[in-house]
Order: C-alpha cells, then sequence, then structure tokens
C-alpha cells in the first residue's frame, strides 16, 4: 500500500494528478521529514481514508513517531482553527477582536521542528481555504528561513492529495 496504490486507483481522466503525486513523492525541494508530514497532514484534511491509510503506509516509515503524530496533530488542529478563523475574517466585526477560547496547545510545542509544523499547517489551511490561516502560516515559515520555492512545493502537495481525495470520492459515488 502506497503511492503506488493511490496512483493506480485514479482513472484515466486524473492522469495529470497520476503523474503529479509520483513526482511530488520525491519533492527535492523540501525535507524528508518536511515532505512526509504535508502529504499525512494533507490526507487528513482530506478526511477520505483510502488517502489517508496510503498516505500513512508510504510516509509514516519515513518519519519518526513524534514527527506522524505531529503531522496528525496539524490536521486535526487546522481542522478547528480553518473554520473559526475564517468565520472571524470573513465576518469582521468585533468578532477578531475577541479571544478564540479554544486549547491549541500544540502549536506552542508540536512534537517537531517550529517551522515545519508551521509548513505542515500552511498546506492544511490552503486545503481548508482560511485565508487568514494561509498568510499567517506563510509568514511566519517564510520568517523562520523556508523558501518560496519550499512553501510553494507544500501547497502544491497539498492541492494534488486533495484531488487524489476528491477523484477518489467522485469514483466512488458513480460507481
Amino acid at each position: 500500500m502506497s503511492i503506488e496504490t493511490l496512483k493506480s486507483a485514479l482513472p484515466d481522466y486524473a492522469k495529470d494528478i497520476r503523474l503529479n503525486i509520483g513526482s511530488l513523492a520525491t519533492e527535492p525541494a523540501l525535507s524528508t521529514e518536511q515532505r512526509g508530514g504535508i502529504f499525512i497532514a494533507s490526507a487528513f484534511a482530506t478526511r477520505n481514508a483510502t488517502v489517508i491509510r496510503e498516505v500513512l503506509d508510504e510516509f509514516g516509515p519515513q518519519l519518526s513517531p513524534e514527527a506522524v503524530t505531529a503531522a496528525k496533530s496539524a490536521g486535526a488542529i487546522m481542522a478547528m482553527n480553518n473554520v473559526y478563523y475564517r468565520f472571524t475574517h470573513l465576518v469582521g466585526g468585533d468578532y477578531p477582536k475577541l479571544p478564540a477560547k479554544l486549547r491549541m496547545n500544540v502549536m506552542a510545542r508540536p512534537g517537531v521542528d517550529k517551522a515545519t509544523f508551521e509548513l505542515w499547517s500552511l498546506a492544511v489551511s490552503a486545503i481548508n481555504g482560511c485565508g487568514m490561516c494561509m498568510e499567517s502560516h506563510e509568514r511566519a515559515v517564510r520568517e523562520n528561513g523556508l523558501t518560496t520555492e519550499q512553501v510553494q512545493a507544500a501547497v502544491r502537495i497539498a492541492a494534488v492529495v486533495n484531488a487524489v481525495a476528491g477523484t477518489l470520492d467522485m469514483e466512488a459515488a458513480v460507481h
């Protein structure tokens, strides 16, 4: 079970997605930990059981147990934060001035390098479409020395993992 399994599950009309996920699995702009965590956090953001299982099978063994847990944590915490902060950003008014009153302890002590966790959070925020979170995490990773190319690679992985999940969901709906 692996990226190859996901590729073989994609229909011919999604050939571009198949090619993209294959090349991104070895994206050279990112370290093994960065890349694997982005794949795992993005898979969790898609909520697609097949994608989650196959991505964990592929990238889990490449990461420490702490990094796998941190990647899962990025998917979980951003599922909450992206909804809350997207609301405060879009509605405005007094909401952005109010304290969130949501526990986010994992962000202070994620179990991996802070910049790496921020990169994973950025990828999940891109999938979930929270502009405020994307801006905040992009700024944090850039301030911590990550390059434009690394940020772009993270978002490309998130986009393709999301497309794989969406395609598999569409195929399941018609078969």
